[in-house]
């Protein structure tokens, strides 16, 4: 399998998944806003997306659990105890799309923060949305896209 990526300083280039996931690890090191590890979420039925995804994740320290079915995403909320601060959640998924989930969760913690990620709808699905989806990002993405949004994300959340 290959992956398409667009590392810092460099032009966009195609890898083998190993080497992606190397580069990427490599690319993306950098420490919490705070150091501390806040829970975040990371739902993606797409099993190459939601690796990618984790090793942002992963590779900044943030404490993460990841979910390929978003029924058990939802499930496994229900019951946290610490709650995640942020949910990071694609769009199109079978049982739940990311906008469903996203209302579950808030339903029962309206504190939380969220950012839906999608290749098949754009931000003009949140408009109708009752509730706030704090960030947007469109697929493709760049991995310091997701690392920089998560990082303002969880410094804004300190803050408040």
């Amino acid at each position: 399998m290959f992956v398409n990526m667009r590392l810092p300083n460099r032009r966009s280039q195609v890898f083998t998944h190993a080497q992606g996931l190397r580069l990427l690890m490599s690319s993306t090191n950098s420490n919490p806003p705070d150091g501390s590890a806040p829970l975040i979420y990371l739902v993606d039925d797409e099993p190459l997306l939601l690796e990618l995804a984790e090793m942002v994740l992963d590779g900044n320290g943030y404490r993460f659990q990841k979910f390929q079915d978003p029924t058990e995403a939802w499930n496994a909320f229900r019951v946290a105890d610490p709650q995640p601060v942020l949910l990071i959640t694609d769009y199109a998924m079978h049982g739940l799309n990311g906008v469903e989930l996203i209302i579950k969760c808030k339903g029962m913690c309206p504190g939380l923060r969220t950012i839906l990620i999608s290749g098949t709808v754009d931000e003009g699905i949140l408009r109708d949305a009752p509730v706030k989806v704090e960030h947007f990002i469109r697929k493709p993405y760049r991995t310091t896209e997701l690392a920089q949004t998560v990082r303002d994300i969880l410094m804004r959340t300190a803050r408040a």
